[in-house]
């Protein structure tokens, strides 16, 4: 009994030594501190005040073809609330169309001719309203403040329209038909799928590249790579490539399965797919080994490339719309990439996009693509001597 004892001492004190030595090399690892105690806070930060699913200050554009007292206090009722932010206005038909594909509004209000007559010698009158319904969910929030805002402005027709109060028996309603552009059925899955692509993408390209390097420092070779006469380039493009075409690979399998599988409609060209991908895969590439040069474990680079991938994919507008953010949440947005490539996979696949649609965002990923390859390279050559 009393070695029995003994023993359980001993074990327990081995268990406390092990103990001692972890949280000695926790400590002393200055590296993984950030990664355990700073960088979640930021996270929770970032991403607390980020994940919100309120839509305010939708950009519309305006088409009043009546001009009236009756159709100008309509518009106030919309600009006035706080949901919705004019940002332009037009006579012609066929710029609604234009202005929706360009994504400069994210909902057309026309107002017919003869609006505030209709309403006078019937009673009844039709607005109409074409929502960008790419983002389903969204698409419908819009929906939602429109009717509720015309809903309002319906009850308050007898003030405003006096004269109708012994003409008519049936109270004035306006008639709202909306319609929704791009993703018509407002199918959830047509809008999720183009961003669940560029996720998968991402996760290939920063962790098998953020692992390479590192890899190659744990267990040895890195150095005597570093002795050889291998140029610098040789040994990046060694590196990247690989990885380069298993993403282009993942992207093409991705595609099959959603126009197949999900029957998620293709309305773009796949060059315009393929050539963003290309250049969005350098700027991956290029911050995963970035981080296998900052990094002396696998682990290490691993939780750096979580933390980064889950403050993208949040801030990337795949799961909460962007105007929901607050504005210097929507401002940071601007350097995500996943943000850019998203928004470049939704508007190829269900608006048609050609590149000079998409000139803005695939400009940003071409910038990010030399900056992050520069630092890259730069970082290793300074490791490397």
């Amino acid at each position: 009994m009393k070695d029995r004892i003994q023993k359980i001492k001993a074990s327990l004190a081995v268990v406390g030594y092990l103990l001692q030595k972890e949280f000695l090399q926790i400590f002393r690892n200055k590296g993984m501190l950030p990664i355990m105690f700073v960088m979640p806070f930021i996270q929770l930060i970032i991403l607390s005040n980020a994940a919100t699913f309120d839509v305010p200050e939708v950009p519309f554009h305006l088409q009043d073809f009546d001009r009236t007292a009756l159709s100008d206090r309509l518009v106030k009722r919309f600009t006035s609330t706080g949901y919705f932010k004019m940002t332009g206005e037009s006579f012609r038909q066929g710029n609604a169309i234009g202005v929706l594909t360009g994504n400069r509004a994210d909902m057309v209000l026309t107002i017919p001719k003869d609006f505030e007559q209709e309403m006078m010698t019937t009673g009844h009158a039709q607005v109409q309203l074409l929502i960008d319904a790419e983002d389903g969910f969204t698409a419908g929030v819009i929906q939602g403040y429109a009717n509720d805002i015309v809903v309002a402005f319906n009850r308050d027709l007898p003030e405003l329209l006096p004269q109708l109060a012994g003409t008519q028996t049936v109270l004035p309603v306006i008639d709202i038909r909306p319609r929704g552009w791009y993703n018509p059925e407002l199918a959830y899955i047509d809008y999720m799928v183009p961003g669940v692509l560029v996720v998968l993408v991402t996760l290939i390209g920063l962790f098998l590249s953020g692992m390479n390097v590192v890899r190659e420092k744990e267990i040895g070779t890195i150095d005597q790579i570093n002795v050889t006469p291998i140029r610098r380039w040789q040994f990046i493009t060694g590196k990247l490539l690989p990885f380069w075409i298993i993403g282009l690979g993942e992207l093409t399998v991705g595609l099959v399965i959603a126009r197949v599988l999900f029957h998620v409609p293709m309305l773009g060209h796949y060059y315009v797919i393929y050539l963003v991908a290309a250049i969005y895969l350098l700027v991956v590439l290029g911050m995963g080994l970035l981080i296998s040069t900052v990094t002396e474990s696998q682990q290490q680079a691993m939780f750096i490339a979580w933390f980064f991938i889950v403050i993208f994919v949040l801030l990337s507008g795949l799961f909460t719309p962007i105007q929901s953010m607050p504005h210097w949440a929507q401002n940071l947005t601007l350097a995500n990439p996943v943000r850019h490539f998203v928004d470049i996979m939704r508007r190829a696949m269900l608006k048609g996009s050609n590149l000079g649609d998409i000139a803005k965002p695939f400009g940003i990923l071409g910038a990010e693509a030399v900056v992050m390859l520069a630092l890259a390279v730069n970082r290793y050559r300074k490791t490397s001597e």
